[in-house]
């Protein structure tokens, strides 16, 4: 089994946004109603346009779970498997006027470490990106939100790539450059085209280089359609880059 990355679902304008393909990874791990949710390990910079291996370790002896390697070549790309529910105890979502009015507090209008973000770029259009614009809540919570509008070719990496960088920004990524480390997600349910949702992110803390956040996508009815922790890693981006195509 393989897994490519198109080069429409970069982060760094070199690799995959580490949402995206966490999501795509993911949707080859098998749940249960135990181990409901997914956990997934980012080792290197995923590659563009190239395929990789999904190759599936044999099953854990004690938790009966399989662990799945993305492979380029002989370099570990990711790692995936089923875990418990995720604990983060998940507050009250934004309110859809007040994840607009976030937007317009959105530090990546006044500088973005990378513009080309499938998520959250500055530098892509509505239909190419999701042009999400996470900014701060204006309710002293220090909480992140924005609104999304559901793209027609939405499908569960969307949703973690949704779920992805608003984490990032609430966790400290404005003047700090960060890639996402581990992301591990549950989306219990896959967003219609059109729907109007709300991403709600907050941070669960830092230290040293290493930042947790956590994030929540709801509909307009406060359904719950997916939630997140992850934790970020302080970088260089000039260093995020995959390995040479041999």
């Amino acid at each position: 089994m393989e897994l490519t990355v198109p080069r429409r679902y970069c982060g760094p304008p070199e690799s995959g946004n580490g949402g995206w393909v966490s999501g795509a990874l993911a949707e080859h791990v098998r749940t249960s109603g135990d181990l409901p949710a997914v956990s997934v390990r980012l080792s290197a910079p995923p590659p563009l346009d190239r395929p990789m291996a999904v190759v599936g370790d044999d099953p854990d002896p004690l938790t009966g779970t399989t662990v799945l390697r993305l492979l380029d070549g002989d370099v570990l790309v990711a790692t995936g498997t089923a875990v418990a529910e995720l604990d983060e105890p998940v507050p009250a979502p934004a309110g859809a006027e007040e994840a607009r009015l976030a937007e317009e507090r959105y530090e990546g209008l006044a500088e973005h470490p990378f513009p080309t973000c499938f998520s959250c770029g500055t530098g892509r259009e509505p239909g190419d990106g999701l042009t999400l614009r996470p900014g701060p809540l204006d309710d002293g919570s220090g909480r992140y939100g924005t609104t999304w509008t559901v793209p027609d070719d939405v499908a569960v990496p969307t949703v973690w790539a949704a779920l992805d960088c608003p984490g990032g920004w609430s966790a400290g990524i404005a003047g700090r450059p960060m890639v996402l480390g581990t992301m591990t997600a549950r989306v219990l349910r896959v967003p219609r085209p059109g729907e109007l949702l709300v991403v709600t992110a907050w941070q669960r803390g830092a230290e040293g280089r290493r930042h947790w956040s956590a994030s929540t996508l709801h509909a307009s009815d406060g359904e719950l359609l997916g939630r997140a922790e992850a934790t970020w890693v302080a970088v260089d981006p000039a260093s995020i880059r995959p390995r040479e195509q041999p």
